[in-house]
């Protein structure tokens, strides 16, 4: 069998069509790692300053947390900063949030609807590319 192409972190809310995600982008031949992010009153490792292990092994991140609670904003913003700039990252975002948060957005591919087999294997290739061609 083949070794699985790059890590993907899922980092969604529990309930979510994770499941559907997870294990189409399982098929497509990724190891996939989910976080549900922190629990109220958590701070988010990565937020801490402590490092996230599972970000730092991502070759590709679907983020699909509540942008409306502040330390998610933050966790995605962490994102940009602490990975290399080739690791595609997707935010699923509720309608409306795309124009609210603009700013924080800008430079992501957005979906405002669950994923689709078409978007999931859309970003498995840009993940499979970045894999191919560091």
């Amino acid at each position: 069998m083949n070794e699985p192409d790059g890590m993907i972190l899922l980092d969604v809310t529990p309930g979510s069509g994770e499941e559907f995600e997870r294990s189409f982008l399982e098929r497509t031949g990724h190891e996939v790692v989910v976080c549900h992010g922190p629990e109220h009153g958590v701070v988010c490792p990565l937020l801490a300053g402590t490092g996230c292990e599972k970000v730092d092994r991502a070759h590709g991140i679907v983020f699909a947390l509540d942008l409306d609670r502040p330390q998610h904003q933050a966790i995605l913003q962490r994102y940009h900063d602490v990975t290399p700039p080739e690791v595609p990252i997707r935010a699923v975002v509720r309608p409306g949030q795309r124009s609210k948060y603009a700013d924080l957005l800008e430079t992501l591919e957005v979906w405002e609807h669950e994923p689709t087999v078409a978007d999931l294997d859309g970003f498995a290739a840009g993940v499979e590319a970045v894999d191919r061609y560091s």
